[in-house]
C-alpha cells in the first residue's frame, strides 16, 4: 500500500508518524512557569542530538493552534528538566498528560514530588530514576501555520541519576532502569526483553 501524506487528513498522516516511529522514549518534561505554577508533561517525540555539549530535542505541538505550557515556560525561562519515565510511573506520567489550564500543578495531580536542581530553578521528579538539568538552546518551529510544532534543543547541564542504575564503566544499566516507551494509541513498551548485538569491527570480510 502506498500512502501520500498531502492526499490524507492531517490527523491520519499522525497516526501513521506514531505508529510508525516505534518505541519512542518518552521525556517527562518538568518546567515553571513565569508566575512560580509548576508544569509537568510527557513528549515522546524525543531525542538525543549530540554528545559534545550533550544535547537532546523534543517536538511540542500545539494545542488547537496556541502553544502548549511546556513550551511557552521554556522559551520564557529558558531551563527545562527532563525525567525519565520507570515503568512504575507510567500511570502517574498519564495523568500529567491531560489538558489542563495553565495554572494548574500536574506535580499535585499525579500525587509527584518537585524535587530542587543543581543548575536551574524548575524542579525535577523526585521518584524518576533519571533527571537531566537542560538549558535551552533554541526553539525551532516546524510546521504549517496554525499548526506549528517547537523543536526545542537543549543542552544538558546536569545530571541525576539512581546510584543502583550507574555501572563502573560511567554508563546506565538498562535492565535496572525498566524505562518505558510509546507506541501509538494507548500502547506503550518496557524494556524487559532485553538482547545484545555487537557492533562489528569494521574489518573487510575474508574471502
Amino acid at each position: 500500500m502506498i500512502i501520500d501524506p498531502s492526499q490524507i487528513d492531517p490527523r491520519n498522516s499522525y497516526q501513521l508518524l506514531i505508529g510508525s516511529i516505534v518505541p519512542r522514549p518518552i521525556a517527562w518534561v518538568s518546567t515553571i512557569a513565569s508566575d512560580g505554577t509548576l508544569n509537568l508533561a510527557p513528549f515522546s517525540f524525543f531525542m538525543g542530538v549530540a554528545a559534545n555539549p550533550p544535547t537532546l530535542a523534543i517536538s511540542c505541538g500545539s494545542r488547537r493552534g496556541t502553544k502548549k505550557d511546556t513550551l511557552v515556560n521554556v522559551e520564557q525561562s529558558g531551563e527545562l528538566v527532563v525525567n525519565i519515565v520507570a515503568e512504575e510511573l507510567g500511570d502517574r506520567m498519564n495523568l500529567t498528560s491531560g489538558e489542563f489550564p495553565p495554572d494548574v500543578d500536574e506535580f499535585q495531580i499525579a500525587g509527584l514530588t518537585p524535587a530542587p536542581c543543581k543548575r536551574v530553578r524548575a524542579p525535577r521528579v523526585a521518584e524518576s530514576p533519571i533527571n537531566i538539568e537542560c538549558v535551552l538552546k533554541q526553539v525551532v518551529y516546524v510546521g504549517n501555520e496554525g499548526s506549528e510544532s517547537g523543536l526545542i534543543i537543549a543542552e544538558a547541564v546536569m545530571w541525576h541519576v539512581r546510584d543502583d542504575l550507574l555501572t563502573p564503566e560511567n554508563t546506565i544499566d538498562v535492565s535496572k532502569l525498566h524505562a518505558i516507551g510509546r507506541l501509538s494509541g494507548n500502547w506503550y513498551t518496557s524494556t524487559h526483553d532485553l538482547y545484545q548485538i555487537t557492533r562489528p569491527d569494521n574489518q573487510p570480510p575474508k574471502t
